[in-house]
């Protein structure tokens, strides 16, 4: 029986998978482009990685199987249809790849991708597991809409097709484990779990309950939302293979003021990393905030393009290989480099300025005064304080966006301040002068008030 450890990306919702195979050698399923925590669970194993497989081009992350190839000697193994520019074998519907006593056999599932395969491994035949990349995930499927928006029902029909044809025919028992879990903008999240089974998902699947082919593409094009611009381009630089990581580049170089006050002329994006409550009390004008946390990557490949240098602002205790991480998983290569000795080199230079202030959510008291809402409309959907007026984070990249919303002092708001914050920090560089930001959400003032939040 093969050992499969699962490696979590909390922030973006994923799981790559590191299968033992047995012999001292190792497959690894969906990995994302820093190599370290596959090439350190296998050090720790006494694993040398032999595979590395796709399951389709992921627009989410840059792809590790480059990586762990220069690594480790892996052979990457990938859909032929996905035409990988880089050298890989690439596998046909049906196809097997002898894993030397495992046999690890190709199924082509489109859907979330048209290239999309999910590999079920097999010992003499029985299966062991089904790695479903996106065609069948705890709960639901992953979205069809990020190929193109013509591909979008198309791709809809193929995945119902994919799992009453090809996926709902395997064991009950079968072990699935899927690349997308709860966080990804690949999916529409259901709950926490990250593996099922067959048998689970047709019993409580809900979109498998669907009494036919119209009605699974009406239900599940009705349950996607927005997702972050750089999806659009990352489907392509997993084609094409993304650059090979230098030895450097978890190093973010340090900046006097004077050269971040260059790399700003020149167009440069300032980056606030720090809490939110640090930014608060204190940050360059023009800085965008957005706190270091699992969730980093996800908004500043919303708000910034990747081809902008990027300046960072850090606190002296937070973790600079964790933000370079995060940032070179969805392809921000360009990282300038951090503000040496942060904010207080910054005073020191009697440069300029400026302060948010923040209230508890519980404080905004009933009524709460004008309320800009900015989370995502599947949370607005839960409940919102009575008449917040509702933008996404993500539109706040759209200057229209920005300038239809309610002028006059307004507290900005979203589950717990870090989003709130950020969309603060936007209305600001618009040139906003009258906002604070709320710490907490909706269910935070609605417990200290005894209202009841309303519903769109």
């Amino acid at each position: 029986m093969a050992t499969i450890h699962p490696v979590v990306d909390e922030g973006l919702g994923n799981s790559a998978y590191v299968v033992e195979l047995g012999d001292g050698r190792a497959l690894v399923i969906d990995p994302a482009r820093d190599p370290t925590p596959y090439l350190e669970l296998a050090r720790w194993r006494r694993l040398r990685i032999a595979y590395t497989v796709e399951t389709h081009l992921h627009a989410d992350f840059l792809t590790g199987s480059r990586e762990l190839a220069a690594a480790d000697g892996a052979q990457i193994l990938a859909p032929r249809t996905s035409r990988l520019s880089f050298a890989h074998r690439g596998l046909e519907d049906g196809e097997e790849a002898d894993l030397g006593g495992l046999v690890f056999r190709a199924l082509a599932t489109p859907g979330h991708a048209p290239e999309h395969v999910s590999y079920l491994l097999l010992d003499g035949g029985r299966p062991l597991a089904l790695f479903s990349g996106g065609a069948l995930l705890v709960g639901t499927v992953a979205r069809t809409d990020l190929a193109s928006p013509e591909l979008t029902e198309p791709l809809a029909r193929a995945a119902f097709r994919s799992l009453h044809e090809r996926l709902l025919r395997l064991p009950d028992e079968l072990v699935v484990y899927p690349t997308h879990g709860a966080g990804s903008f690949c999916s529409t999240p259901v709950g926490g779990e990250r593996t099922t089974t067959i048998g689970a998902e047709r019993r409580h699947n809900q979109l498998l309950d669907a009494a036919d082919e119209d009605t699974f593409v009406a239900e599940l094009l009705a349950g996607f939302g927005s997702y972050p611009p750089y999806f659009l381009r990352l489907r392509e630089r997993n084609r094409v293979g993304p650059e090979l990581l230098d030895s450097d580049w978890r190093v973010l170089p340090l900046l006097s003021t004077d050269r971040v006050r260059t790399h700003l002329a020149g167009g440069g994006v300032l980056v606030d990393a720090r809490p939110v409550t640090a930014f608060a009390t204190g940050h360059i004008p023009g800085a965008m905030s957005i706190a270091l946390r699992p969730q980093f990557a996800s908004w500043l490949g919303w708000l910034v393009d990747d081809t902008q240098p990027l300046i960072f602002v850090l606190d002296e205790e937070q973790d600079r290989g964790e933000l370079a991480r995060q940032c070179r998983n969805i392809g921000y290569d360009h990282l300038r480099g951090e503000l040496a000795g942060s904010m207080a080199a910054w005073r020191a230079a009697c440069l300029p300025e400026a302060q948010l202030p923040v209230v508890e959510a519980e404080q905004l008291g009933d009524p709460p005064g004008v309320v800009l809402d900015v989370r995502q409309a599947s949370e607005v959907a839960d409940g919102q304080l009575p008449g917040a007026v509702a933008v996404e984070l993500g539109a706040l990249a759209d200057d229209q966006q920005s300038a239809a919303l309610p002028t006059g002092p307004a507290t900005v708001m979203c589950g717990h301040g870090e989003r709130a914050m950020t969309a603060a920090s936007l209305l600001e560089r618009a040139g906003r002068q009258d906002l604070r930001v709320a710490l907490g959400g909706p269910d935070d003032w609605s417990r200290a008030t005894g209202r009841t939040l309303t519903r769109p």
